[in-house]
């Protein structure tokens, strides 16, 4: 490696640890293992757990992240989350309210913000229309809440509902996660962003 060393803590849910990938390395082990074979010191720490909500990231990401972005270490900070709360409950309606979503999403993104470089990608989509209906609607009130905060955000729902390679995989699979194409599809997406890009290019 011919770069600095850079320390990335992604925080999310099932979509972000890459359940359902044979390859066990989801959008974000394909990209930080792409970044690593151009040359940048990357150290990627894959905070996703299956089931997260918002209101599960906000109560865990600081003390998670701060526990291995030491503050004499280059450490920046990617959140994806929203389609676990976009999940019906017992009683049918999301798990977490789509204005409490936005309320812990700001709270996160304002404080991650405030500490470390931040970014945000969308909300995954699992193939059930009402799900990816209240999901989409979340990816769009997020793109809103970090174009107020100065945070890039990617959206990608758009790009996984329009691949018959993440239909065909999620339904192949466990009904809700794709397989290595669908992931591929993310990674590739997010390698293109010019956000991720600069982050990965320098500093030499």
């Amino acid at each position: 490696m011919t770069s600095s060393p850079l320390r990335l803590c992604f925080f999310g849910d099932s979509m972000v640890n890459g359940t359902g990938d044979d390859a066990c390395l989801g959008w974000v082990g394909r990209a930080c293992a792409a970044a690593r074979r151009g040359g940048r010191d990357i150290t990627c720490y894959n905070l996703g757990i299956r089931r997260d909500t918002s209101e599960d990231v906000l109560k865990r990401w600081e003390s998670e992240a701060k526990g291995r972005l030491p503050a004499d270490h280059d450490g920046r900070l990617v959140f994806s989350f929203g389609t676990n709360d976009a999940c019906p409950g017992s009683d049918g309606a999301p798990r977490v309210a789509p204005d409490r979503t936005l309320t812990n999403a700001e709270a996160i993104l304002a404080a991650a913000r405030a500490w470390r470089p931040t970014l945000m990608v969308g909300p995954l989509p699992i193939c059930d229309p009402i799900v990816d209906a209240r999901t989409a609607e979340l990816s769009l009130r997020f793109a809103g809440l970090c174009d107020r905060l100065g945070i890039p955000f990617l959206p990608v729902i758009d790009i996984a509902r329009t691949s018959e390679a993440w239909a065909r995989e999620v339904a192949a699979g466990d009904g809700a996660h794709p397989n290595e194409q669908g992931y591929a599809l993310i990674a590739q997406a997010f390698m293109r962003w010019p956000p991720w890009k600069a982050w990965v290019a320098g500093p030499a």
